[in-house]
């Protein structure tokens, strides 16, 4: 038989064994991401962004599902301020405008959320995790759009912004499935008195979601869906800096099915999430952003305790001085391509992102002199471009204390400028109307002389011997940070030893060290780096939830039941 002849007699042309890329979950689906190297998905795709890259978005508090764009004082009625929103990497580019909402507000938020417990918490978990999974499709049928909102307003290079509503959809459908699982949980025991028990889980309340600039849709939507997922009822205070993002996500969760009384979305700054946290009739706050942030939230929700007396739970991931270790048998090449994505991909503003490159010495020199070769074929620009590698950092605040501290480090004695990407020359915007970083390699010579965690595209170089190893971790941990690690060597007993010293959240081995996938990286981390259990884990949602003890007697006729407020089996 001819081959081709042979090939047409199967029922597939693929191989049915091997699953594929929307099917690798099993019967969850996998986020769908065009591949922009292929040029039949990519001229399409990019036609369909192109067609909202002029679009003006607009952003206000929706509160019980009414766009706020006023509010009261001693009976008179005050506008609130649109601010406009400029691209970072062009700031002659509106991306629209936001009202932020105040402190007034924010308090009105919770009084609805709180009011809406009982309605959400009614909604039987089925019909809650198709609202869920009917979010993952809105938000793939507006790909386009998000990937302009991305772009615009966030400054994100082309393939970050589509990994970027690639997890945001991941998100949405794995803590689908996991409130189902969770529903199907029941611990049986015998407590104390002899008398059968169950246990099952059941929503806490109201929670506060604050979430960060640099993953605007992904971390977002992870902290609102795992929540509705459990039955709370939800207030997001997105950054202020992507307001537009998250306003524009917040629609599509309505028109999926999210109830007005179940999700409030206030605007602001700081002011607004002070007021959030510090609500006495919260069930808790996920919170992702700055170590300094999160210990102030977590003394207000010290001093603001439920009336039943019991601390709102707290989940944070928080920033790290990750630290990439390379002994003298790892392969020079690998090691600086994953260093170089792991330090300046999505402009160093990831919490995962690589801060110390730690390298043996035996092989530093050829090393250093492979990372400048590569840094120099890096293209820093418009992240409209495919071609584009790095993008602007978030605002002037973040490129003025970068700056600050690569002059900083120029004028040490003991550290060095080793490389510093210019900007493309097909980058028409200037650095002044713009907020671009440029990617700088320095090298030093102690952990010390960093100075705590610089959020952007600075690598420092850090030589070690290979007899001082267990110092240099020694030194990585006493930073108090403990995100992510990686490490590159080609001895098994090597890698065993750094992971078990090492104090971290996630370890990455002979790869890059960024791009936690859902429920398969579960992400998060230790010390000053957070609390609480890894995002995109199997213990995420129950940790939103609480066990219900249900006592009967041995006539099965009375029950008595009772929230507890265990949580270790979460």
């Amino acid at each position: 038989m001819h081959p081709y002849d042979k090939l047409l007699a199967n029922p597939t042309l693929h191989n049915p064994d091997i699953p594929l890329p929307l099917e690798i979950y099993g019967s969850r689906r996998a986020s769908f991401g065009p591949n922009i190297f292929v040029e039949s998905q990519w001229l399409p795709f990019k036609a369909a962004i192109d067609s909202h890259l002029n679009k003006k978005w607009s952003a206000t508090p929706i509160i019980n599902g009414q766009a706020i764009n006023e509010y009261e004082v001693d009976g008179v009625t005050h506008q609130l301020d649109a601010q406009p929103v400029l691209a970072p990497w062009n700031h002659d580019v509106s991306a629209g405008e936001v009202k932020y909402a105040n402190a007034e507000l924010a308090r009105q938020a919770i009084d609805v959320a709180v009011a809406g417990q009982s309605m959400w918490q009614n909604v039987a978990v089925t019909k809650r995790a198709a609202i869920l999974r009917k979010i993952a499709e809105l938000f793939e049928e507006n790909y386009a759009e998000l990937m302009a909102l991305c772009q615009v307003e966030a400054g994100k290079t082309m393939q970050d912004s589509i990994d970027e509503i690639k997890e945001a959809v991941d998100f949405c459908r794995f803590y689908a499935d996991e409130a189902e699982r969770l529903d199907d949980v029941v611990h049986e025991f015998t407590d104390l008195s002899g008398k059968p028990s169950r246990q099952v889980y059941k929503p806490r309340g109201t929670f506060v979601c604050i979430s960060p600039w640099n993953f605007p849709l992904a971390i977002y939507t992870g902290q609102i869906v795992a929540a509705l997922a459990a039955g709370n009822t939800v207030v997001a205070k997105p950054a202020e800096q992507t307001s537009l993002i998250a306003h524009f996500a917040a629609q599509l969760m309505y028109q999926a099915g999210v109830p007005a009384e179940a999700l409030q979305l206030v605007t602001g700054a700081g002011d607004v999430g002070g007021a959030l946290t510090a609500a006495d009739n919260i069930a808790g706050v996920i919170f992702t952003g700055s170590t300094q942030t999160a210990q102030r939230i977590n003394q207000s929700l010290n001093d603001h305790a439920q009336a039943s007396g019991e601390l709102p739970v707290f989940i944070a991931e928080t920033g790290g001085q990750n630290a990439m270790i390379v002994d003298s048998t790892a392969l020079p090449e690998q090691v600086v391509k994953d260093a170089v994505l792991s330090a300046f991909g999505s402009a160093g503003q990831r919490c995962s992102a690589c801060r110390i490159l730690c390298v043996q010495d035996e092989m530093a020199d050829d090393l250093i002199e492979l990372l400048q070769g590569n840094m120099a074929e890096l293209s820093v620009g418009n992240p409209l471009y495919a071609a584009t590698d790095v993008g602007p950092v978030i605002d002037a605040d973040a490129k003025n204390g970068l700056e600050a501290h690569i002059a900083r480090m120029d004028a040490e004695p003991t550290a060095t400028i080793l490389a510093q990407t210019p900007m493309s020359s097909s980058s028409v915007v200037s650095q002044e109307n713009s907020t671009f970083v440029l990617p700088t390699a320095i090298e030093v010579s102690s952990i010390d002389v960093i100075g705590g965690e610089h959020f952007g595209p600075i690598l420092h170089v850090l030589r070690y011997q290979a007899r001082d190893l267990n110092k240099l971790i020694d030194a990585i941990n006493n930073t108090g940070f403990g995100l992510t690690m990686g490490i590159h060597s080609r001895i098994e007993k090597t890698v065993e030893h750094i992971e078990r010293r090492a104090f971290v959240g996630n370890t990455y081995i002979n790869r890059n060290q960024i791009g936690a996938v859902v429920n398969v990286q579960p992400f998060g981390g230790c010390g000053l780096s957070g609390t609480g259990p890894k995002a995109g884990g199997p213990h995420y949602v129950a940790r939103l939830m609480q066990l219900s003890s249900e006592s009967n007697g041995s006539n099965q006729t009375n029950v008595n039941t009772q929230t507890t407020t265990q949580t270790e089996l979460a």
